[in-house]
């Protein structure tokens, strides 16, 4: 199946729109936004969408749901298809996890709901994630209660996130914690007042979207694939970055604006509609 702009796609399980460089996908899926193969395949579409498409500078994650963002994997699915069927759609929500993580787009998660188990596995694969504020909210990892582990990469990211102790307490427990909480811990980082979640979350995308799109995909790079490495070779890695950007049309327009006291143009310099500043 050909690559499709983000404008263009068109899913079963998700609902996409382009707000002037900000690409906001929610996820459909009533009653609860559970999610099974087909859904994931979908998803995996969408990123890869993403990361092709130069006008989608931000991304931001939602769900059309008002009360849930995701309660993670279909329950009925373990019991309708066979352990390798449910081993290999759990391999491939890893595999779009680590795509989302090695996009140089910024990812967004708007949690207005309840965010559990592989639900929150996604949101975690987020480089931010904005939640409402309702207390009756659920945010958790209970897949133990099924006899089972985290297993969307629950038990990589959740610990690389907050402490490792209190990580696998949540895991071992199934324990659930309100919005609140969860920004507390360190698992989400802005909790805003419940309707009010996308609003804010596309302020900050805003913002983001105006910088260049080549070096705030370069810093997620550094830091995202930096922390899994050595140090040494993780500052052998920022090097060849930075160096990317050393001399770049992007650099040289940020230069150029901050010497001339004017706001810098990244998006018209990235796009080809302006000029880059001349050496001179």
């Amino acid at each position: 199946m050909p690559l499709k702009a983000f404008s263009e796609l068109d899913l079963e399980y998700f609902t996409t729109e382009l707000e002037g460089h900000v690409g906001v996908f929610r996820i459909d899926r009533p009653p609860a936004n559970a999610h099974n193969i087909d859904v994931l395949l979908e998803l995996q579409r969408l990123i890869e969408s993403v990361r092709f498409d130069e006008d989608v500078r931000v991304a931001l994650f939602g769900s059309a749901s008002d009360t849930f963002f995701s309660t993670g994997f279909d329950i009925k699915e373990l019991q309708e298809k066979s352990g390798k069927q449910i081993g290999y759609a759990s391999q491939t929500s890893k595999e779009i996890i680590m795509k989302m993580r090695t996009t140089d787009t910024v990812f967004i998660a708007m949690v207005d709901g309840h965010c559990m188990g592989g639900g929150l596995e996604l949101a975690l694969a987020c480089d931010f994630r904005y939640i409402g504020d309702d207390e009756s909210y659920n945010v958790g990892m209970p897949e133990i209660n099924l006899g089972l582990i985290a297993g969307e990469a629950g038990t990589q990211l959740l610990p690389r996130y907050i402490d490792r102790s209190t990580a696998l307490e949540m895991l071992i427990t199934g324990e659930t914690i309100t919005p609140e909480e969860s920004v507390e811990r360190g698992i989400c980082d802005e909790v805003h007042p419940a309707g009010e979640v996308e609003e804010a979350a596309m302020a900050f995308a805003e913002e983001i979207a105006e910088k260049s799109a080549l070096a705030v995909g370069n810093n997620k790079l550094a830091v995202n694939e930096g922390l899994e490495m050595p140090l040494s070779d993780a500052l052998a890695h920022e090097r060849e970055l930075q160096n990317r950007l050393l001399g770049s049309d992007v650099a040289k327009e940020g230069t150029d604006a901050f010497l001339n006291d004017r706001k810098p143009d990244f998006v018209g310099v990235e796009r080809g509609e302006k000029e880059p500043a001349s050496d001179e």
